[in-house]
């Protein structure tokens, strides 16, 4: 199938390049988030300083985060039906991983909320740990749509 094929036809590299830019700002910001939240948990709840770190984490999911994500899933999907990529063994792999990196943003979403609560789950190695859970993802992602192994 040709590039410029399917529905979208020449819109089609417009459309890829939109999504690229938009994975790249979401990946930021899950890479950022996880960072803030071991900042965040060596302050002591409801203190000032909490309360910075609460906006921070706020803001960087409202205003990043989760809108580049919303724009990901559109954009990704439109490319995907337009080039039936859905009977494509390397793009059903790519979508598993796309899909658990967005429980991995939900689980995020869900862990700065119980930090503005004042909860402290999991210890700083953890947090260190889950860190890297974004960086592997997107290797995994970029590997599977560049080099597309099977």
């Amino acid at each position: 199938m040709s590039e410029l094929a399917g529905f979208l036809g020449a819109a089609t590299l417009w459309v890829k390049a939109a999504h690229v830019i938009f994975v790249i700002f979401w990946m930021a910001g899950m890479f950022m988030l996880p960072r803030f939240f071991v900042y965040h948990q060596e302050c002591a709840p409801g203190s000032p300083e909490d309360a910075r770190w609460v906006e921070r984490e706020t803001r960087l999911r409202r205003i990043i985060i989760n809108p580049s994500m919303i724009v990901v899933w559109v954009l990704g999907l439109t490319l995907a039906l337009n080039a039936d990529a859905f009977s494509q063994g390397w793009f059903l792999v790519k979508f598993a991983v796309v899909f658990a990196l967005s429980g991995y943003h939900g689980w995020m979403v869900g862990y700065a909320k119980a930090l503005a609560k004042g909860e402290r789950r999991l210890p700083e190695r953890s947090l260190r740990l889950l860190n890297e859970v974004p960086g592997v993802a997107a290797a995994v992602i970029v590997i599977l749509a560049v080099v597309r192994p099977f």
